[in-house]
């Protein structure tokens, strides 16, 4: 079949979202993955060549696979297993979860091992305020079961703190998943680097001022995270290197 204009600006996209990631150093050599649904294509979704680095990947290389991992093109790219249960189990889920950014990050790794997990000590993690879960670590996510776990604990919510393992956000749109990834990380540096320089104690916003805050970020909900900055990241993308469109 010939490649819808849709399919290809959200592979042009999630493209751009890996070299974005490499560029931040949210990468991890060749593991964790960004996935996004590919428009009018019910259960296929996009993912990473396993083997290539962030840096790497580009609109052309991206892997077409439904949401039991198999392959739905003809390409010499494989796939890493792993991303399976985490990432084909909540597309199958979540049908407005059309990108799914799962990273490994220094920050999102030390986050993941405090016990109280983000707390809104910044307007960051004020947009993020009841909006990220936590998952228990129970090995590599690689079974059904586990996957059925990690979705009733993001239910309806905008990303999960993997305990001992990562930090993981979904989005309407790549952009989306994209910013609130940016602002978890910029949250968790903020609040990790405080409490360190501190002993732990750290100026932690009321509930009350957290809720307005994010009911302040989002307003009317007409506009996503990601509408407004997603063009200016791309613009810096393609001043440096524009061959993720190829």
């Amino acid at each position: 079949m010939p490649m819808s204009e849709a399919e290809r600006a959200t592979r042009v996209d999630l493209a751009a979202a890996y070299r974005l990631a490499a560029l931040n150093g949210w990468d991890d050599t060749i593991y964790t993955h960004i996935s996004a649904a590919v428009p009018g294509q019910e259960g296929a979704y996009l993912i990473n060549p396993y083997g290539l680095l962030f840096e790497e990947v580009c609109a052309s290389n991206l892997v077409k696979v439904n949401i039991r991992g198999e392959k739905l093109e003809d390409t010499p790219h494989a796939v890493n297993p792993s991303g399976f249960a985490i990432h084909g189990t909540i597309h199958a889920a979540r049908a407005d979860a059309c990108c799914v950014l799962h990273l490994h990050t220094e920050w999102g790794l030390a986050l993941a091992m405090v016990p109280g997990g983000l707390l809104p000590t910044t307007q960051h993690a004020m947009r993020l305020h009841q909006r990220i879960g936590r998952h228990a670590y129970e090995g590599l996510a690689l079974s059904k079961a586990e996957g059925r776990r990690l979705i009733a604990n993001l239910g309806e919510l905008e990303g999960l703190i993997l305990e001992n393992h990562g930090t993981l956000t979904v989005g309407r749109t790549v952009a989306e998943a994209f910013m609130l990834m940016h602002h978890l990380e910029r949250a968790a540096r903020a609040q990790l680097r405080a409490m360190a320089a501190t002993g732990g104690h750290v100026l932690v916003a009321s509930d009350e001022v957290a809720s307005r805050t994010y009911t302040q970020w989002i307003g009317d909900g007409q506009e996503r995270d990601g509408d407004a900055e997603w063009p200016a990241l791309l613009r810096r993308l393609d001043r440096i290197d524009p061959s993720y469109r190829h």
